[in-house]
């Protein structure tokens, strides 16, 4: 035991991945089906129930004691048997519950097979880490963003320098986005075989596809804009605070003084105190990984892991596209410099954030590199490298829309509409702010795109299991997007001083 807490936390999470899907594919084999007859402790209207449950779907026969026969199918990607009649067909289990609450609990009691009991409790084990990921998300949010945007000053110059960063950083998080939701629509990982426990083949008419593209981008406007900020905080949501968070944080600097360094210190505190929390949270991943793998493999089997690797696939093929295509086409366009030097150069920083998986974490080597290495002004660098480890993150926005539309097609059976993708588009754009540089930050935020498009939260604990490897390569394009913002930026000032002068 003391040995696998010395190994590194990517080790960890390896072996947890691995005995998790050992124990859940033994499950499965073992366990995976089972036929139950209940004749007796049942309600006096019911004479018998037979209940057949396996991976692919549960089929209940309920006779009752006037003679008739009702037939209920919970399926994943299954039909109702054949000879049921006329079956009612449910997408999950929840909804089957909820419109037979007492037929649903002597099933859930008496009828379900050993894979599906084991994966329930580690679903529920595995939900801890998820609640925990989501205890943090808001407060992280908050002290990430203010302590950046207030650590900018205020002069006019930096005011310039901050517009233009911000515009360079939405820019090719923009781009990085597109690519991942082009090659994701092209690989289609999640329709290549898999499932989610809460998968159903098909889905009912979603009220934000059913609007015109105007409205939908719209009512994300809206969103961005809270009527309460508190309420915000208490629904959460995760647009509103974001931008109620960058405002307060501005026109802090805009009053300065005594204000502006109380706010300041009680943000870097926070974010501190924030960073601290979430990296112990982290360390739990392991055990997290390892129940909720067991969960998805005890109650779908092997099968899963074919999505999941077509899913890497797809991630790491938008992440070498955007890290080797469009990053190096903007240093070399606007910056005038040898992409290839650019990266020689940066190579330590580079290197440190693929090992560490933190872009806060490799900001000091960041900087060092950038300034003796690279030749970047120090006023340059001071700025937009922080500013970029807190609000660019492209890897990052870049994973998310690839996760969220793999999720989707795991979950629908089929790919999201083209409407849908936009708001998935706008709102990695916007939760990819608010992710901090620290190891699967990524996570806390999906939650933000996951609520945007109606899935599930639980629904991301699927890609837990190989995190850790696109995490380190996502942490890695981050880092070197702000260091091709950083040569940008600098090339602009530069040619700017240079005009004056």
């Amino acid at each position: 035991m003391n040995r696998f807490v010395k190994l590194a936390l990517h080790w960890q999470i390896l072996i947890g991945m691995l005995a998790g899907a050992a124990i859940g594919v033994g499950l499965n084999v073992g366990g995976g089906r089972s036929h139950v007859v209940i004749e007796d402790g049942l309600p006096a209207a019911m004479r018998a129930v037979s209940i057949e449950d396996s991976s692919e779907q549960t089929s209940i026969r309920q006779r009752m004691a006037d003679g008739a026969e009702r037939v209920f199918v919970i399926r994943g990607a299954g039909e109702a048997p054949a000879g049921a009649g006329a079956a009612s067909v449910f997408d999950t289990w929840s909804e089957f519950s909820r419109q037979e609450p007492a037929l649903s609990a002597i099933c859930e009691a008496r009828g379900r097979s050993p894979a599906r009991v084991w994966g329930g409790r580690f679903r529920r084990l595995g939900g801890l880490f998820l609640r925990l990921l989501k205890m943090v998300a808001v407060p992280l949010i908050i002290t990430s963003l203010a302590s950046g945007v207030l650590g900018l000053g205020g002069t006019t110059s930096l005011g310039r320098m901050f517009s233009r960063t911000l515009g360079y950083y939405l820019v090719t998080s923009l781009l990085a986005i597109v690519t991942g939701l082009l090659v994701v629509n092209i690989v289609r990982p999640g329709l290549r075989g898999g499932g989610l426990p809460v998968a159903a083949a098909g889905h009912a008419a979603d009220p934000v596809a059913a609007r015109g593209l105007g409205d939908v981008l719209f009512s994300q406007v809206e969103a961005m804009i809270p009527e309460n900020p508190f309420a915000a905080l208490v629904e959460p949501n995760f647009l509103s605070i974001i931008t109620f968070t960058i405002a307060f944080t501005l026109f802090a600097m805009l009053v300065g003084g005594e204000v502006a360094a109380a706010v300041r210190r009680a943000a870097e505190i926070g974010f501190a105190v924030m960073m601290a929390m979430t990296t112990a949270i982290i360390r739990l991943a392991p055990l997290g990984v390892f129940c909720l793998v067991a969960s998805v493999t005890a109650t779908q089997g092997i099968g899963v892991f074919g999505s999941l690797a077509w899913y890497m696939l797809a991630v790491a093929i938008g992440l070498v596209i955007h890290a080797t295509v469009t990053l190096p086409a903007m240093v070399w366009l606007l910056a005038r410099r040898s992409p290839l030097a650019f990266a020689r150069a940066m190579s330590p920083a580079l290197l440190t954030a693929f090992s560490s998986a933190s872009s806060n974490g490799t900001l000091p080597l960041t900087l060092s590199c950038a300034e003796r290495r690279a030749g970047i002004r120090n006023r340059t660098a001071s700025f937009v490298l922080p500013l970029g480890a807190t609000i660019n993150m492209d890897g990052t926005a870049l994973y998310e829309a690839v996760a969220v539309l793999f999720i989707a097609q795991l979950h629908f059976g089929e790919n999201l509409p083209l409407v849908q993708q936009v708001v998935v588009c706008v709102t990695a754009l916007v939760a990819s702010v608010g992710a901090a540089g620290i190891p699967h930050a990524g996570l806390v935020m999906m939650a933000i795109i996951l609520q945007a498009v109606g899935l599930p939260m639980e629904s991301q604990g699927v890609i837990l299991a190989i995190d850790r490897v696109l995490d380190m390569m996502r942490t890695t394009v981050n880092v070197w997007s702000d260091c091709c913002g950083c040569a940008v930026i600098d090339a602009w000032d530069e040619h700017e001083v240079k005009g004056v002068t």
